[in-house]
């Protein structure tokens, strides 16, 4: 009671944090992203953080050694070391919230954990997502035990460059979902990324994997020219772009950077004629867990033409496109070249998602091949 009397404030965020409660209006901290502007999803993610900083203390985090590239420093926070040795370019304190992890990502799945486990506060750690088959024992616990501990994995595809094969996430994605009880989350702009981080901080029951790109991507114009707002992202996929008369003859469905890929062949199929809607699913997790009446919104089963495209191998996709569906996917590791090099050479392109589509539709007409993949373009093999 001595205590309480001294420190009212703090003996009031204590009680909020033991309930497991996010205080009240924490949401209005998230920065609301200008369409018009190309941002990478990572550095969204960055601005999230510095964003929450001041609203959430008990937020707290860093990387394996790769702050710098996943955007996870909350710009101003110290580090978490001690005092004594804090330094002109890592200073802190014991009571920083700035996590040094080492290149240790097994390492810092376990302390996620540890941490996590402890209470009171939630923790995140970022890595390369291809690095995160480095952790993946730490990840997989987690799962199992319902920690929510929070991965944010960047260079999220072929889309990070020059780095080359050995960096750039093929299999990852469909690896992580195979994961029971862990979700996955790649977000399409900066606003999906915005809302991600306020769904996965108000879910407490799962640890949540964040998929994001090195590269720039469009920032759709949300509540204008026909784009839904980022909301959906909570249910895990939503329609992000109706067609344009009445129902749908095609659904492309896509993830991330891909997202913007589906965009642009919507606007080529309307133009000959061809009603398009564009669902975003930043989580197949989420989405899973609705009820069948939203999934059937979504994806109405009358609709059998369906393509989905996602810059890794389509393994995850079967279910949802079903057999008269197409997947644009990459079933090869990618080469070191520059991001638009990269996806029009191994045919990751919008004109790919619209020849899909039209196959998807006569497909469906002659009643569905099951097991059938979209025809890559031209120049879509495996060498570059």
């Amino acid at each position: 009671l001595a205590w309480r009397s001294a420190n009212p404030d703090r003996a009031v965020l204590l009680d909020r944090l033991v309930e497991g409660k996010l205080p009240d209006g924490w949401a209005d901290a998230l920065p609301v992203f200008p369409a018009g502007k190309s941002v990478a999803t990572r550095a969204a993610s960055g601005d999230v953080l510095s964003s929450l900083a001041g609203v959430l203390p008990e937020l707290w985090g860093g990387s394996a050694d790769l702050a710098g590239s996943n955007n996870t420093t909350m710009k101003g926070e110290p580090s978490f070391i001690p005092a004594e040795r804090s330094t002109h370019e890592f200073a802190g304190t014991q009571y920083g919230r700035t996590l040094h992890f080492g290149i240790r990502e097994h390492a810092m799945g376990s302390i996620l954990s540890g941490i996590t486990l402890h209470g009171l506060t939630r923790a995140y750690g970022g890595t390369f997502f291809t690095f995160s088959d480095y952790m993946r024992g730490a990840v997989r616990l987690a799962a199992l035990m319902g920690v929510p501990a929070i991965y944010v994995w960047t260079h999220d595809s072929i889309g990070l460059g020059e780095d080359g094969p050995t960096h750039q996430p093929v299999e990852h994605l469909t690896a992580v979902r195979a994961i029971p009880g862990l979700d996955i989350v790649r977000p399409a702009d900066a606003n999906e990324t915005a809302a991600a981080w306020k769904a996965t901080l108000e879910r407490t029951d799962h640890p949540v994997g964040l998929i994001l790109t090195r590269q720039n991507v469009p920032t759709f114009p949300r509540g204008e020219e026909g784009f839904a707002s980022a909301d959906g992202v909570a249910r895990g996929a939503y329609t992000l772009l109706e067609a344009s008369t009445g129902a749908p003859a095609v659904i492309l469905i896509g993830t991330g950077s891909e997202v913007q890929l589906a965009v642009a062949a919507r606007e080529q199929l309307e133009a000959a004629g061809v009603p398009t809607r564009v669902v975003s699913a930043p989580c197949l997790e989420w989405f899973a867990e609705q009820d069948e009446a939203y999934r059937e919104q979504v994806l109405p089963s009358a609709v059998r033409a369906r393509v989905s495209v996602e810059a890794g191998i389509a393994l995850s996709w079967h279910k949802i496109v079903g057999d008269a569906g197409r997947s644009v996917s990459l079933e090869h590791y990618g080469a070191s070249a520059d991001a638009d090099t990269l996806y029009r050479e191994f045919g990751i392109t919008a004109e790919a998602v619209v020849a899909a589509a039209h196959d998807s539709i006569a497909d469906a007409a002659r009643g569905g091949t099951p097991g059938t993949a979209a025809v890559p373009t031209q120049s879509g093999t495996g060498d570059l």
